[in-house]
Formats: C-alpha cells, structure tokens, sequence
C-alpha cells in the first residue's frame, strides 16, 4: 500500500516532506487539505493528527506527524529507495540534522516576519520600516547559511538539511509574485542562489511546487 500524504499547499513543512517522498521514489498517495475550509479541523484528519497541523501521513496502519519525525521515518524504514536523506557518517548525520534545528529555529523566524508583513498585511497597513528591518534579518541569515555549503549543498551531498531550507527561499519568490517590487534575488549570496538553482534543477521539485501559486517561474 502506498504511503498517504497528508498536506497543505504552500505549507513549507509539508513541502519538506513532499520533496523527500519524491526525493525517495516512494509510491504515495496526495491528501491536500484546505486550510479555509477548515480541513485540519475535521475528525476524520484529527484521527491522523490530533493537533490538527500538516503534514502528516499514514503507512501501513502505522500514522506519524511532525514533518522532521516523518523525514527521519522515511529515511529509516525505506533505507533502499532513492536519496538518502540522512547521508554519511554519524557526524556528517549530525550535521544535518543541526542544520534542520537552525531552520527550524532561526530561518522560519526570520521569514516569517517578511511573510506576515509582504502576504498578510494590506498593502495600506504595510510599515516600510518594519519590512526593510525584516528582509535584512532574512539577509543576514541567509548569508549565514551560506557558509554551510559543501559543494554543491549545504552538508556535502543532498539532504534533508537542504529540502528544509528550500521552501523558506521559495516563499520569498512568492513575496515577489505577489508584490514585484519584492527583491527576493537581493537576499541570496551568490553561492546560495547557485544552491538554489541546482535544488530548482532536480526532476522532481515541479511536482512539489504549491498548485496555488503557479507555474514556477
């Protein structure tokens, strides 16, 4: 039976999970749950996840949520299919996940303040000066990141550290989609936004890309 994949598009902890499914070559099955429609809301996703938040997914009887538990889950159970997502040795393993903790923890705060401000906000309430202080922030942590990159990704070969940070760099394409004078460019190092080409080259990233927001441009 294929894996059932709970989610919501543009969620950018589902995406991470979407992008390892993919990554992974695994036979699953799309749930898409609305959020306007109150969709995590309703028992029968309550069952799958009491906290009522995506992703989640269910495999052979067996349900997980948390988007880092379901990436590591992936990795462990399916070890022969496609990418490892958790690659190397034990310190190289470390590293990935630490670098999961820092997106987590640093790069989500960072982005989130552009997000509310950029999508959330009515364009007459924006504060210019509240969205200037907030896109050096994403700057500065985008500049820090850059240091991790080993070759051609942030932990030497393709990981789960990379498919975490990728949907924060997209969403500040969508501020862009959504308000062109947005420069999203400006916030990427040039060895990043090299990193972020070679991650929009992988054959499967379209097939991840949130149906709301477009083609990808």
């Amino acid at each position: 039976m294929p894996v059932v994949f709970y989610y919501g598009s543009g969620s950018v902890y589902a995406w991470r999970v979407h992008l390892a499914l993919e990554a992974k070559g695994m036979a699953f099955e799309r749930r898409v749950l609305s959020f306007s429609a109150g969709d995590t809301a309703k028992p029968e996703f309550a069952a799958v996840n009491p906290r009522h938040r995506v992703p989640a997914i269910v495999d052979g009887g067996f349900t997980l949520y948390e988007s880092n538990a379901i990436v590591e889950y992936l990795d462990e159970a399916y070890p022969e299919r496609g990418l490892r997502l958790f690659p190397g040795d034990v310190r190289r393993r470390a590293t990935v996940r630490r670098l999961v903790s820092e997106i987590d923890d640093y790069t989500d705060e960072a982005t989130r303040k552009v997000v509310e401000e950029v999508l959330y906000t009515k364009p007459e309430a924006r504060d210019a000066a509240k969205l200037d202080a907030a896109r050096k922030a994403v700057a500065d942590e985008f500049a820090f990141l850059a240091r991790y990159l080993d070759g051609d990704f942030l932990a030497g070969p393709l990981s789960a550290a990379d498919f975490a940070l990728y949907p924060f760099v997209a969403f500040m394409d969508r501020c862009r989609q959504r308000v062109p004078e947005f420069d999203a460019a400006a916030l990427l190092p040039p060895p990043l936004a090299a990193w972020k080409r070679r991650i929009e080259a992988l054959p499967y990233l379209d097939a991840t890309w949130p149906p709301h927001w477009g083609k990808r441009s």
